[in-house]
């Protein structure tokens, strides 16, 4: 509670007023409130927090990338996130060149579509791979064909499909590639004023460089922006059990086979005696019958054991387990 004033301050402060001692505008309070410009043409719907996240997402990606990818191009795939930043799709559009690789991907069960853009180096260095080349792109640039374009939706389909693994700490999502455009005009799945995140990875794929635009509509993301932060994706990420993982190596290592031989001796015979052996004939072994014979496990000698019979089969009954250190 602020300090009560007394009869007597209040009748000093009404007479230093009225006799000008006191200045009322003086008395005001001259602080001015903080404003923060804001561009409704660009309004700010993806912050910091978001954009960070959808980079930490798409490094897994990268990783993904750059593990299968050389299954088809055979070549060493090197990927790096670069930056995410977000803008306009009009900004995003205006900077297209034609001819251009735009892979325009259905993001269900999310609203809506993502792009793809691919470099065009990157797109005729996949093809000239494809087709057995050293991977080197085209010195002029040109449209692309119908048949590269089927080369290109091959290997787009599979970069497409390894999306579904970074996602699924926020959503699980089921993506497919439902065209590829050449021309930028032919790609406008969202208004123009529509504010999108672009996530730019660079890519290299054997000498050849590019970049890989990956642009993500608000209106496509918005129902999981509560969960685009890092606090939540890493919170839903899946501990993994040391003790259960563990219990299931154990359980697939004991169903792998494995030879077990028992050595009953050697012997050494010329090759004319054993070409001419016949059944009934006996072979001298250097082992006596009742000294213990080496079992062993692939080729490491594992035990000792002493031979029988069992249920009418031969057998043998181990005697001694032989150690590393033996």
């Amino acid at each position: 509670m602020g300090e009560v004033l007394s009869q007597n301050e209040i009748d000093s402060l009404l007479n230093a007023l009225s006799n000008g001692e006191l200045d009322v505008d003086e008395m005001k309070d001259t602080g001015e409130k903080q404003v923060k410009n804001y561009d409704f043409a660009r309004p700010a719907k993806f912050s910091k927090e978001h954009l960070r996240t959808m980079e930490i997402i798409f490094e897994h990606y990268g990783r993904l990338l750059s593990t299968n990818l050389p299954v088809y191009l055979r070549k060493n795939i090197q990927v790096e996130v670069m930056n995410s930043e977000a803008v306009t799709y009009s900004e995003f559009s205006n900077a297209l060149s034609n001819p251009v690789l735009l892979g325009i991907v259905n993001f269900a069960p999310m609203p809506g579509n993502i792009i793809m853009e691919l470099a065009s180096n990157l797109g005729y260095a996949m093809v000239d791979r494809m087709l057995g080349g050293a991977g080197e792109p085209l010195e002029r640039t040109r449209d692309f064909s119908e048949i590269e374009l089927l080369i290109i939706e091959r290997i787009m389909n599979v970069c497409i499909n390894l999306l579904r693994e970074p996602w699924e700490n926020v959503v699980d999502i089921h993506p497919r590639l439902e065209r590829i455009e050449t021309n930028s005009q032919f790609a406008q799945i969202i208004s123009p004023s529509e504010m999108i995140a672009i996530i730019t990875i660079n890519l290299k794929i054997g000498d050849v460089e590019g970049l890989m635009n990956v642009c993500l509509p608000y209106m496509t993301l918005e129902d999981i922006m509560d969960k685009l932060n890092t606090k939540y994706w890493y919170s839903t990420m899946q501990e993994c059990d040391e003790k259960e993982y563990t219990e299931v190596i154990e359980a697939m290592i004991s169903k792998a086979p494995m030879p077990v031989k028992a050595v009953l001796g050697k012997s050494n015979i010329s090759v004319n005696d054993f070409v001419n052996l016949q059944v009934g004939d006996i072979i001298r072994l250097d082992t006596k019958v009742d000294q213990e014979l080496e079992v062993y496990v692939g080729n490491i000698k594992k035990f000792t054991a002493l031979p029988g019979a069992s249920d009418e089969q031969y057998a043998v009954r181990v005697t001694s387990v032989i150690r590393e250190e033996q």
